[in-house]
């Protein structure tokens, strides 16, 4: 006897979309057969004749911000979101929350701080930063997923960035016990080299993160990746230009990975107004072209995965009265958004949701080694969504579940309504308890 049974038309698993029903047992799947199978089951549910069945979505590029910063975002509202937009699991980054996740007791704390707030399951990123190479063994042994580094100013002075020596070292280290380093991939030579944001013009403020910062520093982390074997991941690719330097670094055997986000494939540079500063972001949003490349990258498997990186701030810190770049802050809140920004654009261009699910469920579980995420399998967790893939709806950033109204999207018409999120083959009821769990590497 099963606890629940889902039957629906369209189910994505497999590289393929098919009907099937779906049986879970104590929050796993045990069952996948065909639509009409006869199986026993406490409930059973039959997926209107419009709505898709997908696995939850992994987003492993989430700032929740808590502790230290929760006016920003938190865990509440973070996980909230999360699953109002299909996402189950979300892997929290180690800034801006004060402390920063860079040993072992703050790593404590933020697990303390998340525990009675999640409603989904939340992993923990550590952080790679001057002088704490001799915490990133303890913090692999206490479970973190990884650890992240910035190679130029964070945003933040508590979570400083590595120079090539503290780079090599920290790398070295992580290599030893094979875990991965994920890096914001900016070179500070070329950004302090370049002209200085200041005022309204978006243009302006490209031009302070010219792609060349972004390029010379993922060729470097490449040189050392291959040098000491270190497993490495480039977080939000904005350059396209970066593309054929990581295609041929994974030919030639380097251990790398990148990802790109919704923002990057929506949004183009020619399209953002002056003063507009809910569309700062570091590295930029640049112009369509680029943006064109993007999506190529993402259809031979250059780019593996999209991920949010969900980096909201209040709204006073977007300075909207004044619109200068130069002084707002650069990041953008996007949680709930990703799946439908992301199904919007892919289906004008010829994908399908099985592209979609492989780069935002699948591929960012493989990375994280959440082996019974991402996926509709037998022994995976029953963590689904349910999307209604025809429907549109507009953007009202009072409506979403951010603690903080602003975004980008705001107004814009998107395409896919999440009707339904299913954590561990329960509802999730943002009126209830949550339910979700504290994650640690390596466990099913």
């Amino acid at each position: 006897m099963m606890d629940l049974v889902l039957r629906a038309r369209r189910v994505v698993r497999g590289g393929a979309e098919q009907a099937a029903a779906i049986g879970i047992r104590d929050g796993r799947i045990v069952a996948i057969s065909p639509y009409d199978a006869e199986l026993d089951a406490a409930t059973e549910l039959h997926l209107a004749h419009d709505e898709v069945l997908l696995p939850g979505l992994v987003d492993s590029h989430v700032h929740v911000n808590d502790p230290g910063r929760t006016d920003w975002e938190g865990f509440t509202s973070a996980t909230k979101a999360a699953a109002a937009g299909g996402v189950t699991t979300i892997i929290d980054m180690p800034l801006n929350s004060i402390p920063p996740t860079c040993d072992v007791p703050a790593l404590t704390l933020k697990r303390k701080t998340a525990e009675t707030q999640a409603y989904v399951d939340v992993g923990f990123w550590g952080g790679a930063i001057p002088g704490n190479v001799p915490e990133l063994r303890p913090l692999h042994d206490a479970g973190v997923f990884g650890y992240k580094c910035f190679l130029l100013h964070s945003g933040v002075d508590e979570f400083p960035p590595l120079d090539a020596t503290q780079l090599e070292a920290a790398m070295r280290e992580i290599a030893s016990f094979d875990g991965l380093l994920i890096v914001h991939a900016e070179d500070a030579h070329r950004i302090d080299e370049a002209t200085q944001p200041d005022g309204a013009s978006y243009e302006a403020f490209l031009d302070s993160r010219p792609r060349t910062a972004e390029n010379e520093a993922v060729q470097q982390v490449i040189d050392l990746a291959r040098e000491t074997g270190c497993r490495v991941h480039i977080l939000h690719v904005s350059s396209a230009e970066v593309l054929p330097l990581l295609a041929k670094a994974r030919a030639d055997g380097v251990r790398i990975s990148a990802e790109t986000c919704p923002h990057y494939l929506t949004f183009d540079a020619e399209e953002i107004p002056d003063g507009a500063t809910q569309y700062k972001c570091c590295p930029p949003i640049r112009e369509a072209a680029n943006r064109e490349l993007l999506w190529d990258g993402l259809r031979d498997g250059t780019i593996d995965q999209i991920v949010s990186d969900h980096s909201p701030s209040t709204i006073d810190l977007k300075h909207l009265d004044t619109g200068d770049f130069g002084t707002a802050w650069g990041g953008i809140a996007s949680l709930q958004l990703g799946l439908p920004a992301i199904w919007t654009e892919a289906r004008r261009r010829g994908f399908t949701l099985v592209d979609v699910i492989r780069w935002m469920a699948e591929a960012p579980a493989d990375q994280t080694g959440l082996s019974t995420k991402g996926r509709i399998e037998l022994g995976y967790d029953a963590d689904l969504c349910v999307l209604a893939p025809d429907e549109t709806f507009t953007v009202n950033a009072y409506q979403l579940q951010h603690k903080n109204a602003i975004t980008p999207y705001d107004g814009r018409t998107l395409t896919g309504v999440v009707r339904g999120t299913w954590l561990h083959g329960v509802p999730v009821d943002l009126a209830a308890d949550p339910r979700g769990r504290l994650l640690t590497r390596g466990e099913r």
